[in-house]
């Protein structure tokens, strides 16, 4: 029976795995770790090891511990920052025997790094929302000139983190000075030009550089955006599934000016800009993005995709490796109640109007 260890067991990122992965049908042995009691305790996970958080000097040794005594044949990962510093220790984590299927870590820094990726894309042509590293007060300033709109909006993000970390839109140079020293965030904040609230996910998995499978999300609400600053929280409320040539194309485009060899997940966010083109504004790398259960449900289980290639180098018998899912599938999310699959007419018809 194949052992599966999965790092931030309990947070709906990596629990949205382990439930695909349970019902994949294939009896995998699940094991979680996390940093977080009260949610690892959550966790669909046959058994739950409490580690330090991946930046902590103690991660590493119990990491090991870990490894040697459970001793997986698959180890994956759903956290940026986990990513990244266990992507540091990938030769030792091999020694072991565990299997990681990653990009290489250079492809890991520039995509959890979002200054590297922009200067990527800036150099390699794909079109992208112009955007500063704010190091300075001078630079600061130097974005509200250069990238304010009609309304002197710019938009403030964090370098490094997901779910909108530290973003917002602001046209108050003073109040988004305060904001960035809030945070002692001189040289960890982004500026750039504000682009619309539509958004765009591709999520794909790639073998030594062959595309296996992409499937497209359009994010149609944010859960408690209203409670945000930015509007934005991480939390998709309502997904759709969708299909788009041009989004299927800028993605593709997006990976490879990163990536000359893509291996592994990556998912391409985009948002819309003002002429209805989509720009890349992140890729969340070596990671499904938490909604993947939503995949699974409508019938594409990509985390058993995953597990299958890593571990016998069996690859799936798709129709399409493209976009599989029919246009128009929602995923209806909220906090406290079990997630509803439904097709897009579904909704109206459910619903009794006075």
């Amino acid at each position: 029976m194949p052992k599966i260890l999965v790092g931030g067991a309990g947070g709906a990122p990596s629990e949205n795995v382990i439930r695909s992965l349970l019902e994949s049908g294939d009896g995998d042995e699940v094991i979680g770790m996390g940093s977080e009691p009260s949610d690892l305790i959550c966790s669909s996970a046959k058994r739950k090891y409490l580690v330090p958080y991946a930046y902590e000097k103690s991660y590493k040794d119990t990491l090991n511990k870990l490894l040697k005594r459970e001793k997986p044949d698959l180890i994956h990962f759903q956290h940026d920052i986990e990513i990244l510093e266990a992507s540091k220790l990938r030769a030792g984590i091999l020694k072991t025997g565990v299997k990681l299927f990653m990009p290489c870590h250079a492809t890991i820094d520039n995509c959890v790094h979002k200054d590297k990726s922009y200067a990527i894309w800036k150099a390699q042509g794909v079109r992208v929302p112009r955007t500063i590293l704010i190091e300075t007060a001078q630079d600061l300033k130097k974005a509200f000139k250069a990238l304010g709109n009609k309304n002197g909006l710019i938009w403030l993000r964090a370098t490094v983190g997901g779910a909108g970390k530290w973003s917002l839109p602001v046209k108050s140079f003073k109040f988004a000075k305060e904001w960035i020293g809030h945070f002692n965030g001189w040289g960890r904040f982004t500026a750039a030009e504000i682009l619309t609230a539509r958004t765009v996910t591709w999520l794909s998995i790639w073998y030594e550089g062959d595309l296996v499978v992409a499937q497209a999300r359009r994010r149609k609400s944010w859960q408690f955006g209203d409670r945000a600053i930015s509007g934005v929280t991480g939390i998709t409320k309502v997904g759709e599934t969708y299909s788009s040539a041009a989004v299927d194309r800028i993605a593709q485009d997006a990976i490879l000016a990163i990536d000359k060899n893509p291996h592994g997940i990556y998912g391409v966010d985009m948002a819309y800009d003002n002429n209805n083109f989509p720009n890349p504004t992140e890729i969340n790398i070596a990671r499904f993005f938490t909604t993947v259960y939503f995949f699974t449900k409508a019938g594409l289980n990509m985390p058993k995709i995953y597990k299958d290639i890593a571990l016998y180098n069996k690859f799936p018998s798709l129709k399409r490796k493209i976009n599989p899912l029919p246009d128009g599938l929602l995923w209806v999310r909220g906090m406290d109640r079990e997630p509803l699959l439904l097709r897009k007419n579904d909704m109206e018809k459910r619903l009794i109007k006075l």
